[in-house]
């Protein structure tokens, strides 16, 4: 059965581009029906300081990678930035730095229920107007024992993850006992306020 193509539906006046480097959001993009390329150019996460709400910071590199991916596309497009991290008792918890970094995050986790935001960024890269928005969900982890985080953090999966776990393509998604809101933001991509964005921004921007 074929996809809805939504870039017809959406009546978008240009193509799309996906300004990250994760497989995840690429996959969810594609999944839904989307055509798009991917262009990235990398932005210091780390540069970013963190002590700013976690909303305002996820929207904030959302929007800087979107701004830095449309200086290199090759024809006019709309640009998508997207970031995500994990939130425990107001301490942001991005990628973690290393195994043992890890493992210290997990056992943070373990027990408690914290927040993921994710902020989306759309951008013209005519005019370079941009719009964003985010979606915060709450995760509960039920308690995980030592052999359990360890045996994980091997895998490698983790690193590359804010609050090193994915709820979607490992094991990390046996440590969750509860979400509440919306999936798709703890995978890094919230399909629906992406879609409902398009929508709106196309309406602001106007058709070629």
């Amino acid at each position: 059965m074929s996809k809805v193509a939504l870039n017809a539906l959406l009546q978008l006046p240009l193509p799309l581009v996906l300004a990250s480097r994760s497989p995840r959001r690429e996959a969810l993009l594609r999944h839904v029906g989307f055509v798009f390329d991917v262009i990235v150019s990398d932005v210091d996460e780390d540069a970013v300081s963190t002590s700013m709400d976690p909303a305002h910071y996820v929207a904030h590199l959302a929007e800087l990678k979107a701004r830095r991916s449309a200086e290199l596309v090759s024809r006019p497009s709309i640009v998508i930035g997207s970031d995500t991290t994990v939130v425990l008792d107001g301490l942001v918890l991005n990628k973690p730095a290393d195994a043992d970094d890890a493992v210290r995050m997990l056992s943070m986790l373990s027990g408690r229920t914290h927040t993921v935001y994710t902020g989306i960024a759309l951008l013209d890269s005519r005019t370079m107007e941009a719009t964003s928005a985010v979606r915060s969900t709450h995760v509960t982890f039920r308690e995980l024992d030592a052999m359990e985080i360890q045996a994980y953090v091997s895998t490698g999966s983790p690193l590359d993850k804010a609050g090193a776990y994915g709820i979607q393509d490992d094991f990390g998604a046996v440590f969750v006992s509860k979400v509440e809101g919306c999936y798709y933001t703890i995978v890094g991509l919230p399909l629906e306020l992406l879609y409902t964005e398009l929508r709106a921004f196309v309406a602001r921007i106007g058709h070629a």
